[in-house]
């Protein structure tokens, strides 16, 4: 399944997982017939939001890092 069900990030998708993780429980000719094909794509986009909501904060946190360095460069005259 996808490898990052069990990071901070999931958490907010832990209701739709179940759902999904339910719906296979419910045996292999439900899940190849297609049955869980709904609740999968459901857990796709909520990873796929919670992703890009990581994604961003990294870029900021990156960005206000490299500010930082730059104005502490410009300090010491570099």
């Amino acid at each position: 399944m996808h490898p990052h069900l069990h990071t901070k990030n999931a958490l907010a998708c832990e209701d739709v997982i179940a759902a999904l993780e339910e719906c296979h429980a419910k045996g292999f000719m439900h899940k190849a017939s297609g049955g869980c094909n709904d609740m999968k794509d459901q857990v796709d986009k909520c990873l796929r939001v919670e992703r890009y909501k990581m994604q961003a904060e990294n870029r900021e946190a990156a960005r206000a890092k490299r500010d930082r360095i730059k104005a502490q460069q410009k300090e010491l005259g570099l």
